[in-house]
């Protein structure tokens, strides 16, 4: 039997999604509470990695197990054994030729930044810019990356099997009392890239580039990285579509 599964964390105290050797990883921990459930060890496949302090309100796994009668219990005794910054959301099962990471076709992410005072309770969950940004140009900005394009110079993969090639179907920006969020959708996203998209965005935002360079940037042959990278804690991985 093939179950999947979706998944909501809090990222500060985690290594990132993937197992990492002598650091805790959510992968880890949610094998580990599987694992202590069944008595016998149990692996997870999910869509894809989150950095080091990302968040995730919908992130999804697949796993095989025996059959199981009551899910609904099940899951509850998952959660019941994990820590309380990571929760299972859903389980159902589903075809034995699903694969949560092959299998998507869309994601979503969401970067959460806060433009007025600091916060004691959200200092976690959102980056503080202290600085007014133009959000028009930043718009501008979030134009040029829609589409589909070779997006080599904004993300720290050394190499893709596609190249580097991605599409972002939409980027949308929205502001409400000084908390500006700004939404990606696309069919897939590589190491860093929304970091590195959204640190772009920022700069431009700030008048420290324009969106011409950011555009030159884009369309360079010549791979050279940029280094505007977003903190980890404002970044989100809302939801995986299949």
């Amino acid at each position: 039997m093939r179950l999947f599964a979706v998944v909501e964390y809090d990222g500060t105290s985690y290594a990132g999604w993937q197992y990492q050797p002598d650091q805790i990883s959510v992968q880890e921990t949610i094998e580990r509470a599987i694992s202590q459930i069944r008595n016998t060890p149990t692996k997870i496949f999910g869509s894809g990695r989150t950095d080091a302090g990302v968040h995730a309100l919908g992130q999804t796994f697949h796993f095989d197990i025996d059959e199981v009668r009551d899910l609904k219990k099940f899951r509850h005794s998952i959660n019941c054994v994990l820590p309380k910054d990571i929760h299972v959301l859903s389980l159902k099962v589903v075809d034995d030729d699903f694969h949560a990471r092959l299998s998507a076709k869309e994601k979503t992410y969401e970067y959460r930044i806060n433009l007025k005072e600091p916060s004691a309770f959200l200092y976690k969950y959102e980056e503080f810019v202290n600085q007014k940004l133009d959000l028009d140009e930043m718009k501008k900005c979030a134009k040029v990356f829609e589409g589909k394009h070779c997006f080599q110079n904004f993300t720290t993969k050394e190499e893709d099997e596609d190249n580097f090639v991605r599409e972002i179907y939409k980027i949308a920006l929205s502001e409400k009392d000084g908390r500006l969020t700004i939404r990606f959708t696309g069919n897939g996203f590589m190491r860093y890239m929304v970091r590195l998209l959204v640190g772009s965005m920022i700069q431009v935002g700030r008048g420290k580039i324009s969106v011409q360079d950011v555009k030159n940037v884009l369309d360079s042959k010549e791979r050279i990285p940029v280094s505007y990278k977003a903190d980890s804690k404002g970044l989100f991985l809302v939801e995986v579509k299949y």
